[in-house]
């Protein structure tokens, strides 16, 4: 029953001292609007930037990811160094790990569609394509081996130029003309998304063969490959370097490496794995780089000239995801800094009004009211500016991101950097209302009076 007494008691205590902060704060409201809209640009900042951010770095990760999981890309640089396109299907027999390869060749043409005219960009590639980029099909097939072998002019369309020839109606089974050659609707991939899978949806997939033919050249300047798991991908990349380099007379002594079933179950020791991802540690960086001509070398090309690169695609997705993070605490520690200069307006503003209400405080005190009143007091007077603050920060950030928006750009509201910046307001408003509160509880009755 004492006990009861007592947290009643106590429970009065506390209301009291909080409607006695609410009323300290709506006696001088100018003044609270003001320390309130420092704390409010803060949070603001906060939320609005890092959400930025965030959307800038879920953008970039999706552009890399509408590419394919594990896809590798060997891309020739120069003409001298171009590949046939047999050395795709070599690769997959060379490469452990990899189980998908595909020339190809990226070209123009001009395009002929009942009365309309224009230029389109092709993309020559084998009948592998789908599952190398895991892109499927929203209409019809894709075209086979036999349609590559035979030089079939047969085309799938990116979902931009298929919803666009009949309206949104299914083209399947129509024909068009590329270069003054009927080519014959087979499919229409599925939508990626404007920029995204290097602007697919406005791209004619044709054999490469075909592309070949168009482009006038028997060679084809990359090779996109497909492997296993993202730890097969990083191999991979090794492999590929190693075989390149003594393709191009780079590393005569570098032998080509070609791992079997046995070396693969060896791989799963602590030691020989640890020993393979060295390898991957110390070559991936030369592996992924371009191939320069030394001097003696240079085969009419100019010196220290890029011939190829060979790239994974898991690895610029995680250093663009690692940069844009960055990016982003940065942009949040920039704006952390109006949070703190909002917390200093609220120790300013408290200290100002201990100074003004000096009076009130000793009449409280000579009233009964204990040291601990006058403490939570205050305390409550800092949270319910940084409180306000932080809420009105929000409502301001999400209003902002929104327009933002409406311009294009892409944001996203945070969860997490809500919690941030509100939980660092509440906190700068606690620790900065500390000092002033302990300083309007510790005036003595008498002198307070005396003021």
């Amino acid at each position: 029953m004492k006990i009861l007494k007592r947290f009643y008691s106590y429970l009065i205590r506390f209301w009291f001292s909080a409607q006695m902060a609410w009323h300290g704060i709506l006696a001088k409201p100018l003044r609270s609007a003001l320390t309130i809209l420092g704390v409010t640009i803060g949070v603001a900042s906060v939320v609005s930037l890092m959400g930025i951010g965030e959307g800038a770095r879920q953008s970039v990760v999706r552009q890399f990811e509408s590419l394919g999981s594990n896809v590798i890309v060997i891309k020739a640089l120069q003409p001298n160094v171009e590949f046939l396109s047999e050395e795709a299907e070599e690769l997959v027999e060379r490469v452990e790990g990899i189980n998908l390869a595909t020339p190809v060749v990226q070209s123009k043409a001009n395009m002929k569609w009942r009365r309309a005219r224009g230029t389109v960009d092709l993309l020559g590639v084998n009948e592998q394509f789908p599952d190398v980029r895991d892109h499927k099909l929203l209409t019809g097939q894709f075209f086979s081996k036999f349609h590559v072998e035979l030089r079939s002019p047969v085309a799938v369309l990116g979902y931009n130029i298929g919803a666009g020839l009949l309206d949104g109606r299914d083209p399947v089974g129509k024909t068009f003309t590329l270069d003054n050659t009927t080519y014959r609707i087979l499919g229409v991939l599925e939508p990626k998304g404007t920029g995204q899978g290097e602007n697919i949806d406005d791209k004619i997939l044709i054999p490469y063969t075909s592309a070949q033919r168009i482009a006038e050249k028997k060679t084809v300047e990359e090779i996109w490959a497909k492997a296993d798991s993202a730890q097969e991908a990083d191999l991979a990349v090794v492999q590929l370097g190693r075989i390149f380099r003594r393709k191009l007379g780079l590393d005569q002594s570098a032998p080509t490496p070609v791992l079997n079933e046995n070396q693969i179950d060896v791989a799963g020791e602590a030691s020989a794995e640890a020993e393979k991802m060295a390898v991957v540690k110390e070559e991936m960086a030369a592996a992924t780089e371009g191939y320069s001509v030394p001097e003696q070398q240079a085969s009419g090309l100019p010196t220290g000239q890029d011939l190829l690169t060979i790239t994974s695609l898991n690895q610029l997705v995680d250093e663009a995801d690692k940069a844009n993070r960055i990016m982003t605490l940065l942009l949040g520690g920039i704006a952390a800094v109006s949070l703190l200069v909002g917390g200093l307006g609220i120790m300013n503003i408290m200290l100002v009004a201990v100074t003004e209400r000096t009076g009130e405080i000793g009449l409280r005190r000579a009233l009964g009211a204990k040291q601990a009143d006058l403490l939570v007091q205050f305390l409550l007077e800092a949270l319910y500016l940084s409180g306000m603050g932080a809420i009105v920060g929000v409502a301001v950030a999400i209003w902002g991101m929104n327009v933002f928006s409406n311009y294009g750009f892409e944001s996203v509201i945070s969860l997490q950097a809500v919690e941030i910046a509100c939980g660092v307001a509440l906190g700068s408003g606690l620790l900065f209302g500390v000092y002033p509160a302990i300083t309007a509880s510790s005036v003595p009755p008498v002198e307070a009076l005396r003021r």
